[in-house]
This record gives structure tokens, sequence and C-alpha cells, in this order.
């Protein structure tokens, strides 16, 4: 069973012991790991305290996700303008 609230996508770079993590459902949301466990671990708690400071800030809070995923994927490359 996932245990988040809401989708969680993790990137690996190209270090091979360096992942970059955010939510699409959490603006504003993301972190690092060093394995995805780790990436996991830390947007558990991370995401509690996003929306805690969401709740503090009187900020709207995103519903949960239903349905949330787990999403492992190579790092996106942001396109040159």
């Amino acid at each position: 069973m996932i245990e988040l609230n809401y989708t969680l996508i993790i990137e690996a770079t190209h270090e091979p012991d360096y992942f970059g993590f955010y939510s699409p459902d959490l603006e504003g949301f993301s972190g690092i790991g060093h394995s995805i466990e780790d990436c996991i671990y830390k947007a558990k708690w991370g995401m509690i305290e996003h929306i805690n400071l969401l709740k503090e800030q009187g900020l709207p809070v995103p519903l949960k996700n239903p349905n949330p995923k787990i999403i492992i994927q190579n790092e996106e490359k942001l396109a040159a303008a």
C-alpha cells in the first residue's frame, strides 16, 4: 500500500546516488534523496510538513489524491528557449 496522499515522481540523474523528487499534486513541493527508498521516506514526511505550512499560512490545501502513484523515471531535460 502506498502511504502517500499525493502522487510522487522520482527522477534518476546521471549521478548513481542522486535522485530528485516532486509531486505534481503539490505545487512547490520537491526534494532530493540518495536512493529511491530515501526519496519515498523524505517525501512521506516532507508532504506532511508542506501541508502543515500551507495551513499555517492560510493557503489552500490540495485535495488528497484518491489513487496516488509513485513514478520513477529518468530526469527530464528542460528544452532551451
